[in-house]
């Protein structure tokens, strides 16, 4: 299912020479597609996925330190007004469940629930969460928990580096719930780093670098080909940084 089909950037070129629109995700983007239930968008470091992960979140309705849209809390004011200059076009159908995890402040985001539960006469919310505060779990369960109790389906779930959060084991079992998610028409929008997570079958994965995006398959991502150059010549691969 496709509740988000594209995102495009209003922002003339000519004016995108400050942060955060000099980034390279951002500077070299006018539109960017989304084809599938499953898109990734992975680069390296400083490219600014998160910077547009976070846009998009907020201009589908999200709070930018994530949740549900029900979720309005704040810590700090981290986010770019970059989300003013981007527009979203909707397909036809509407989502009826929604979430924008993101990991750098999902701690914030579970301290929330637990000040919402102490609040009287309000039914606990971590029954949505599986019953036990995020807080009383490992980061990595807190994570799980939520894919598994808290998100239902016909959904949009835009996702910000869940990896950071999980074991190898815990993203096969994330792989597996996205299979079930997508299966109720959900959505997908993750930006990642992750060489198991890009392994989705029929995903579209986006590689950010200086010059813009670009539309690959999976083994033809540095994930993907670092990960197998390592698994099958780690010696050679410690050999080349400097060991032995």
């Amino acid at each position: 299912m496709i509740y988000i089909s594209q995102v495009k950037n209003h922002k003339p070129i000519e004016e995108r020479k400050a942060y955060p629109y000099n980034i390279p995700s951002i500077v070299n983007l006018n539109e960017l597609g989304f084809r599938k239930s499953v898109t990734f968008i992975t680069g390296e470091n400083g490219l600014g996925k998160s910077t547009l992960i976070e846009a998009i979140a907020i201009n589908a309705g999200f709070n930018p330190e994530g949740g549900g849209r029900n979720f309005n809390f704040r810590t700090q004011d981290s986010h770019s007004n970059l989300f003013s200059y981007l527009r979203l076009t909707r397909s036809a159908y509407r989502e009826k469940d929604g979430f924008f995890l993101r990991a750098e402040s999902f701690y914030n985001f579970a301290s929330n629930l637990d000040e919402l539960d102490a609040e009287p006469g309000l039914p606990p919310i971590k029954d949505y969460y599986g019953g036990k505060s995020l807080h009383e779990q490992s980061h990595g369960e807190s994570f799980l928990a939520l894919l598994v109790n808290r998100l239902y389906g016909n959904g949009l779930y835009i996702f910000d580096e869940p990896e950071s959060a999980l074991s190898i084991s815990s993203q096969f079992k994330m792989l597996v719930r996205m299979k079930k998610l997508v299966d109720k028409n959900s959505q997908f929008i993750i930006s990642t780093h992750s060489p198991f997570l890009l392994a989705y079958p029929d995903a579209d994965i986006y590689v950010v670098s200086h010059t813009g995006f670009e539309l690959v398959d999976y083994e033809s991502t540095e994930q993907y080909r670092l990960m197998k150059y390592f698994v099958g010549n780690y010696q050679r691969f410690l050999l080349d940084l400097g060991f032995y």
